[in-house]
């Protein structure tokens, strides 16, 4: 089985839950490490975080340069003109990670979606389409892109959701990440919806915010 290439950090020896954690275009499985100890979870709660690394492939819109991005974006207008075989694939890989924490004894409904940007449009496709009940879905700064072409799967109707976005991002307008609430509305969903005051970037009272969040869907029933 051929997996994404992965940092994973476990914030205790014993784990019984996992974040899917997903970059943003340029990035990579990097980016997100730093703000595992600014969550300040508590002992009782066992997490491994997984973070991805996105594969290089070229770009069109910053004219076909090579980056690590989870697909291609072909136009930069609010509905986003982006390759969609691409999003599917890289939406099958993440369901390959969500299967591979099942098999090491996580129950899906511990596995959270999260994802910045691109990688929160993967998580949309992702988790809404996965065909076992998750614990959440986190989105930041990011966009539903697949809205129209997306077959629901009833096993996650009832997921909790929660958008994150900056209310100064000129990269990914809000725009977007409220036609994402939306769509979601739409689709039957119920999700929350909180902004800061930031551009493209994760904001400090954001990262408390998704601590408070975390703990929450990941609290022991």
């Amino acid at each position: 089985m051929q997996y994404l290439p992965c940092e994973i950090v476990e914030t205790q020896k014993e784990c019984d839950a996992a974040v899917i954690w997903l970059h943003g275009l340029g990035a990579n499985g990097h980016d997100f490490v730093p703000i595992i100890p600014q969550l300040q979870l508590p002992d009782s709660l066992g997490v491994r975080f997984i973070f991805p690394h996105a594969p290089s492939i070229p770009i069109t819109i910053n004219g076909g340069m090579v980056m690590p991005a989870w697909y291609d974006i072909l136009a930069m207008s609010l509905e986003r003109e982006i390759d969609l075989d691409q999003i599917m694939a890289s939406s099958e890989a993440v369901r390959l990670l969500i299967e591979r924490e099942i098999a090491k004894g996580i129950p899906s409904n511990r596995i959270v979606l999260a994802g910045f940007s691109q990688g929160g449009a993967v998580c949309y496709q992702a988790a809404l389409s996965y065909d076992k009940p998750l614990a959440g879905l986190m989105t930041m700064s990011t966009y539903f892109a697949t809205t129209k072409t997306i077959q629901p799967n009833p096993a996650n109707q009832q997921l909790p959701i929660h958008i994150f976005h900056g209310s100064q991002d000129q990269m990914v307008p809000e725009a977007m990440g409220k036609h994402a609430l939306a769509a979601l509305k739409e689709l039957g969903y119920q999700a929350q919806y909180k902004t800061y005051p930031v551009e493209h970037a994760v904001h400090p009272r954001e990262i408390a915010d998704i601590s408070i969040w975390l703990q929450q869907v990941l609290a022991q029933q």
